[in-house]
């Protein structure tokens, strides 16, 4: 059942003169993320790791070799806060999954590494994770898809640039 598309009618029937096109969309934004949201934590739930574990590995793993990244670059690329961060690391590395070293460039600085685990963990689960959300687009062809992430891009672009202090 297509509850957004129910809404809207409803909707249409009670406001007729109403310009509903902007609550259809985000109901859709919104009834698509709780579901891809859902898959996600399946996917993860199922390898052993949170969603914000895969985050940081996935950023480790992305950043190239020599996987490794200062806490403050973790922080950037995954606008979460310091103490979740903390959290995190935490978890990854009781799990042989990440180191964290001194800096070498900074004395009071930490560098968070992948460990081999860790390396071949994202090795083995990114192909697994991009295949997992190739079937969560399955409804749209490929140049649906292309289409709707540059829209989305737009889009967010637009979000991120709008100044909430209206």
């Amino acid at each position: 059942m297509n509850r957004v598309k129910s809404a809207i009618t409803q909707w249409q029937r009670e406001m007729p003169d109403l310009d509903l096109l902007p609550m259809e969309v985000v109901g859709y934004l919104k009834t698509s993320q709780l579901h891809t949201r859902n898959q996600l934590e399946a996917f993860f739930k199922a390898h052993d790791l949170q969603p914000g574990e895969f985050d940081v590995l996935a950023t480790l793993r992305r950043a190239g070799a020599p996987y490794a990244l200062t806490p403050t670059q973790l922080f950037g690329a995954l606008m979460v806060s310091s103490g979740g961060m903390t959290n995190r690391l935490d978890r990854l590395e009781r799990a042989g999954l990440i180191r964290r070293n001194p800096n070498p460039d900074d004395r009071r600085g930490t560098l968070v590494s992948l460990t081999d685990d860790g390396l071949a963990l994202m090795n083995r689960l990114v192909p697994l994770h991009v295949a997992n959300e190739a079937n969560m687009l399955a409804a749209l062809s490929r140049e649906e898809q292309a289409a709707l992430g540059q829209l989305l891009g737009k889009l967010l672009d637009g979000l991120e640039g709008e100044s909430y202090d209206k």
